[in-house]
């Protein structure tokens, strides 16, 4: 199974989990790094390592973080392996309940493809959603 590691500004990772985790209980395979973007880069690095191999086991492992280009996201970048790490930017909760119930046994790549696509696909402005189930005279 293919371990999640989510890595934002903050407390935003844990909030995430722990938001997920009253909608569908315990988070397999999944670890939070909250980062202040003051600390120490190389300290940050060592956190992500260590919540890398928790979670790692043998299939791969894909970061979450909360947007391309902040502190998470570069240092995240640093682990980028071919079939053995990978990161996906925008992390969002629809992510990570449906990393929740998805075949995780599945390649990193076809993963992070299908994860990305699944969080743009849950950004939506709710009027034209609301609109579409109406019906206009």
């Amino acid at each position: 199974m293919i371990g999640v590691v989510v890595v934002t500004h903050c407390r935003l990772a844990e909030e995430l989990i722990s938001a997920a985790e009253l909608i569908v209980g315990r988070l397999k395979g999944f670890e939070g790094i909250s980062i202040d973007p003051k600390s120490d880069p190389d300290e940050i690095r060592e956190r992500i390592a260590d919540a890398i191999r928790r979670v790692d086991t043998g299939s791969g492992v894909l970061i979450l973080t909360d947007m391309f280009g902040g502190t998470p996201s570069t240092i995240s970048f640093s682990f980028l392996q071919d079939n053995r790490i990978e990161v996906v930017t925008g992390v969002n909760l629809p992510m990570l309940l449906k990393l929740s119930t998805y075949d995780r046994d599945v390649t990193l790549g076809e993963l992070a493809e299908f994860i990305e696509s699944y969080g743009k696909k849950n950004i939506n402005i709710a009027s034209e959603i609301l609109q579409k189930g109406v019906k206009k005279n």
